[in-house]
């Protein structure tokens, strides 16, 4: 059985039009979906990190490299999107282009970023969530607001011990619920969050612009402290690696292509829509915010509150705060959505077991799947004391760009007949700054980062041999057996 046998364009394309799924979304659906993939604990949280112990106020320089590595990716996701119009993202493109194992080294490299950020948002949303009803007078039980074992502090000097997150467990299985009953739906529910969070983020810029002091932006870029990644150019890099995280979600649209109505026309308005919108919002929140306050300041878990206790506009808080939970409610529901999705198209291929491809019969949706993904998630965020792994999420989706940089690259030279609706310009120039682009993200990391990727990768492959390769629907074609896997079945 080759390791590297591939699956047909033709192949893809047929199952194209099997229609397990519903086509109901457009253009303004996918951008939406895109933004509100991409606006959730990066922008709150990691801006004020990165300023403060590694680029200062060139931040917004690390804002503007991150969101060029993913221009020069999302050109390419939108030629493959066009072309390979399912579900699956860099998975599909890659069993495509690069063959079935790499497949899913891509497939099981992207767990990390929709299934373990899910886990280590609905930690964050549960915290913000909190802290926003106490400001309206009403508290939750602390034994039911941290992970088990948790000291909490109370208000009269004693101490309890959590029991577990109650309001993480909550938001992943509403967020569930809500993908469960349909992807019209869904995407109706993203819109409304994605609008009051951008409204939040938009008062924020405006309100505060007027309150910038220039002497907080001198010099922009801080002299270097003698090591790699601490301030001076090196800084900036290292600090483009980390706010890459904030971008991270945009690439979720193309796991919702076989959702869409005309996916060859509207999958690269999404990405590469949301991809501006997100990319101009960031640039204008981090400079208000370096502007606003010396960057020294701002390493702490919640920079923006700081930058607002600068301008003295009290009423603004629990306005950033409902930002924040909005940001955090949309990045959970793409998170599952692609991860869902990504687990179907793996099921269709053999790759793991016949329930996660199946669909419901009126809802149209993978249910089994959302109800898995979203339960293990819910437990998870309960009784699991998760930092947010922002480096190990974005090494691994840095990972998945490059790979799709070279399919296009790849495809170009081996299939140059294939229709492409959307066609990535100046290829190979465009893959090439794309690859280079991303491989500099990943390397200016720290190398505990790439030792947990490759811990990570390493327990995935065992999965692969153990069962993925012995179940291949490819495999079993190419062997001269009937495919058994059933994942196509509703």
């Amino acid at each position: 059985m080759s390791l590297l046998r591939r699956k047909s364009l033709e192949d893809l394309q047929r199952s194209e039009s099997e229609g397990a799924l519903l086509r109901v979304l457009g253009p303004w659906h996918l951008v939406l979906l895109g933004v509100g993939g991409v606006i959730g604990a990066g922008i709150f949280s990691l801006t004020g990190l990165a300023a403060a112990t590694n680029a200062g106020p060139a931040i917004v320089i690390s804002f503007l490299l991150a969101g060029f590595a993913c221009a020069m990716a999302g050109l390419c996701y939108s030629e493959m999107a066009s072309m390979i119009p399912i579900a699956g993202s860099a998975y599909t493109y890659s069993y495509a282009t690069m063959g079935e194992l790499i497949a899913w080294i891509i497939g099981w490299d992207l767990v990390l970023e929709y299934a373990v950020s899910a886990v280590t948002v609905a930690i964050a949303w549960s915290s913000y969530a909190t802290s926003f009803l106490a400001d309206f007078g009403l508290h939750l039980p602390a034994r039911l607001t941290a992970t088990p074992g948790t000291e909490i502090a109370l208000s009269d000097g004693s101490t309890v011990m959590a029991l577990f997150n109650l309001p993480a467990v909550i938001v992943s299985l509403a967020i569930t619920a809500i993908l469960i009953v349909g992807i019209r739906e869904s995407a109706r529910a993203n819109a409304i969050i994605v609008a009051i969070k951008v409204a939040v983020i938009a008062v924020f810029v405006v309100a505060g612009w007027s309150f910038i002091d220039g002497d907080n932006l001198t010099p922009l870029v801080p002299p270097n402290s003698g090591e790699f990644g601490v301030f001076g150019w090196s800084g900036v890099l290292r600090a483009a690696g980390i706010v890459f995280f904030a971008y991270i979600g945009f690439d979720a649209v193309s796991t919702a292509a076989q959702e869409a109505r005309n996916p060859q026309r509207d999958m690269p308005i999404g990405m590469l829509g949301s991809l501006a919108i997100c990319t101009l919002l960031y640039i204008l929140v981090s400079y208000v915010l370096v502007g606003l306050v010396d960057y020294r300041q701002l390493n702490v878990a919640d920079p923006i509150a700081v930058g607002i206790e600068a301008t003295g506009i009290g009423w603004l808080q629990p306005l950033v705060k409902l930002g924040a939970l909005m940001g955090l409610s949309s990045v959970i529901l793409v998170s599952l959505l692609g991860q869902s999705r990504i687990f179907f198209s793996m099921s269709r291929d053999g790759l793991l077991p016949p329930f996660m491809g199946r669909t419901h019969e009126r809802l149209r949706t993978p249910h089994l799947t959302l109800l898995l993904t979203g339960g293990l998630v819910a437990l998870a965020a309960a009784v699991l004391p998760l930092r947010i792994v922002g480096e190990l999420v974005s090494i691994g989706t840095l990972f998945a760009f490059l790979l799709v940089s070279l399919g296009v690259w790849i495809l170009r030279r081996t299939r140059p007949d294939v229709p492409r609706p959307f066609r990535t310009p100046w290829v190979p120039l465009v893959p090439i700054v794309s690859v280079v682009s991303c491989l500099a993200l990943m390397l200016a990391l720290p190398s505990d980062t790439w030792i947990r990727l490759v811990v990570w990768l390493a327990i995935g492959l065992t999965i692969f041999f153990l069962y993925g390769r012995h179940h291949s629907v490819l495999g079993r074609r190419e062997g001269g057996r009937a495919p058994t896997a059933g994942a196509g079945a509703r």
